[in-house]
């Protein structure tokens, strides 16, 4: 759940709405009307813009690691017209492609942001929602790869989110669980998303959007929250199709309370939390924990094996399952989905592949054991040469590839229509000899962003945003990405797997990478089956 970050960090916007606005309260100039008050905006090139708006109350203080709580009304009139803080969040590491300049940030951060180009509230648009990528743990909806104009122009309301992260955002503890109605803690982030949802049902059709059309799309973290809101009951009804790019939810989940195939409960990872920070004290741990600064706890967090991957875990309430369970089950929503992933995604998420032939062969036999044999003929490595394609293409698939393709395969048994990508475009970017179609890779040509990008893009760069883009939005539009000069992109399923290559040229394709995610079907349920054993 390694994703994109501040390198893309900047521009958004948002839509302040409200049931009772005139088409003649739709210039920039006039207030608008939300549910909590009225705002102004700013106006570009046909498409409104709206910044920072705040879709639940500050999460500070008593309500640190509480649910989202209802924004608070104001009076007079609210200028939209700057981005609210982004989440507390640690900066990327010194030479990440994703580091970029340090943002204001602040705990109370839950602001989205919104692009229209409608004239008028009876268009009736369809909607899509952008939850950012990040790990969970960086990334906000102010990033200018995200800037929702261009979107906007082809004919949807696009909306960009903010959501606590990483020990603000999923971060569990006795104390908290005892403070809770549902015995529940953890799981805040997703929480916010599922309020930021809400707030659009509410307030979107004002601004010419229509909220029984709304689409959730993500990359990386994003993706996985996407996948995950699909799973939880809580979110039900508050939208009507699904884009993941690059993250899916079906590998082991902790539990709130108990270790559970050799996963660590969520509880107890927050204890550890909590010792780092001295609040080990039984005696009213919640006050002590929500005494800290958002400084000391980052900085402790920083500190723990068992925070270092920010992880949602089933509390019983937001997810009352392990969420491949869920799926398993068919109790997810049943609307329809994009699915997909990139051909190099792993080339910006590690130091670097082993040095040699031998190195990488012992990593491999700690790691797959009886399943090494299986991992060789699919991952085939003879010389030193063979490593760095093993390597990357085997964390790609592990990570993403198998991850989309059991998203699609859980969608396309429940009888949801399911469309598969691959993205293999080498963006003409500095460094792209090493890093081919990376992580993150496709979002500036699914904004269609180009312009936003600090290198020279080529013809065929512009040609692929338009292509893609108009795709992201007829499926907003319709469920069906089908259209324009797109070639036939048919719907996956689970014998043909159809998928669309989105590369140096467009083209149809199946079963891909299939021996590859096969592979790790069987090692997930290897996994699965030894850690229930012990």
């Amino acid at each position: 759940m390694v994703s994109i970050g501040r390198l893309i960090h900047g521009l958004i916007a948002g839509v302040c709405v409200g049931a009772s606005i005139t088409a003649a309260a739709l210039a920039a100039e006039e207030p608008l009307t939300l549910d909590t008050g009225r705002i102004t905006g700013q106006q570009a090139d046909g498409v409104r813009v709206y910044k920072g708006v705040p879709f639940a109350a500050p999460p500070v203080g008593k309500l640190r690691w509480q649910p989202p709580q209802p924004a608070a009304p104001w009076d007079g009139v609210r200028a939209c017209t700057e981005f609210g803080p982004t989440c507390p969040q640690s900066a990327y590491p010194a030479g990440s492609i994703y580091a970029g300049e340090p943002q204001p940030q602040s705990e109370d951060c839950l602001y989205l942001n919104v692009w229209t180009a409608a004239s008028k509230p009876d268009e009736r648009r369809p909607v899509m929602v952008w939850i950012h990528g990040g790990a969970l743990t960086r990334g906000s909806g102010a990033i200018p790869f995200y800037d929702g104009a261009a979107l906007a122009r082809q004919g949807v309301v696009l909306v960009t989110i903010n959501y606590r992260l990483g020990p603000f955002g999923y971060f569990s503890h006795p104390a908290l669980s005892a403070e809770s109605s549902h015995g529940a803690s953890g799981n805040y982030g997703v929480m916010d998303q599922i309020a930021a949802l809400q707030w659009v049902q509410r307030n979107i059709g004002a601004f010419g959007g229509d909220p029984s059309r709304v689409t959730i799309f993500g990359e990386s973290a994003g993706s996985w929250s996407v996948c995950a809101l699909l799973a939880s009951p809580l979110a039900q009804g508050l939208f009507q199709r699904a884009i993941g790019e690059s993250g899916g939810c079906f590998g082991l989940m902790p539990q709130l309370k108990d270790d559970h195939l050799g996963v660590p409960s969520a509880e107890k990872a927050g204890q550890g939390l909590a010792q780092l920070l001295g609040c080990a004290d039984p005696t009213d741990q919640a006050a002590a924990l929500r005494a800290k600064s958002a400084a000391e706890i980052l900085a402790a967090a920083a500190k723990d094996p068992a925070q270092s991957r920010t992880r949602a875990c089933v509390d019983g309430w937001v997810f009352p399952e392990e969420i491949s369970a869920i799926y398993a089950a068919g109790k997810q929503a049943a609307v329809p989905v994009i699915v997909g992933s990139n051909a190099d995604e792993g080339t910006a998420l590690t130091a670097g592949a082993p040095s040699s032939a031998d190195a990488f062969l012992a990593a491999t036999k700690g790691k797959y054991r009886d399943l090494t044999e299986s991992f060789l003929k699919v991952y085939p490595v003879t010389s030193d040469s063979d490593v760095p394609a093993a390597f990357y293409h085997s964390l790609r698939d592990e990570w993403f590839t198998w991850e989309m393709r059991s998203w699609a395969r859980a969608m396309n048994k429940q009888g949801s229509k399911v469309y598969q990508y691959y993205f293999s475009r080498v963006p003409p970017r500095p460094g792209s000899e090493k890093l081919g179609a990376y992580h993150a890779a496709e979002i500036v040509y699914a904004f269609d962003n180009l312009s936003k990008t600090p290198w020279k893009n080529e013809p065929v760069d512009e040609s692929l945003a338009k292509a893609m883009s108009a795709a992201w939005v007829r499926f907003a539009a319709t469920g069906d990405p089908n259209g324009g000069q797109l070639p036939h992109w048919g719907e996956y399923q689970t014998q043909g797997q159809d998928y669309l290559e989105f590369g140096d040229t467009i083209r149809p394709g199946k079963a891909l990478l299939s021996a590859e995610c096969d592979f790790f079907d069987a090692y997930m349920a290897a996994r699965r089956a030894t850690a229930a054993a012990e």
